[in-house]
């Protein structure tokens, strides 16, 4: 949160507008809605809707839909402002799957396969 803040600072000091792109959780949402609402150059994010039914369902603690009108409020509520929903992410795990189950394949082979990771 606080990288994307600094550029978007950066971004303000040269006069340049601030756009957030995000595709993911309700979670990471919240990250993105904090980062924008720190930063005075701020005028959109881009939400890409992933079709999941029980998407919003993934988080507690705050009022629903989570986007309303085009908007989305702040929380106002410690860290992120929503609780991860446990139960939920149980009820929709893949066949086979194991809630928090060990990764050992990212202590090796996918821990560096991208420039990113």
């Amino acid at each position: 949160i606080l990288e994307t803040k600094k550029i978007g600072d950066y971004a303000e000091e040269h006069g340049i507008a601030m756009a957030l792109h995000f595709a993911g959780t309700p979670i990471s949402m919240m990250a993105n809605v904090h980062s924008a609402a720190a930063t005075e150059n701020f005028i959109a994010l881009e939400h890409h809707d992933v079709d999941t039914p029980w998407w919003e369902d993934l988080v507690k603690g705050i009022e629903k839909p989570i986007v309303q009108d085009g908007f989305i409020k702040v929380p106002e509520t410690p860290g992120l402002g929503v609780d991860l929903n446990e139960e939920v992410i149980k009820e929709h795990l893949r066949e086979g799957e194991k809630y928090f189950a060990p990764t050992p394949e990212w202590d090796k082979d996918q821990s560096w396969d991208r420039t990113w990771s």
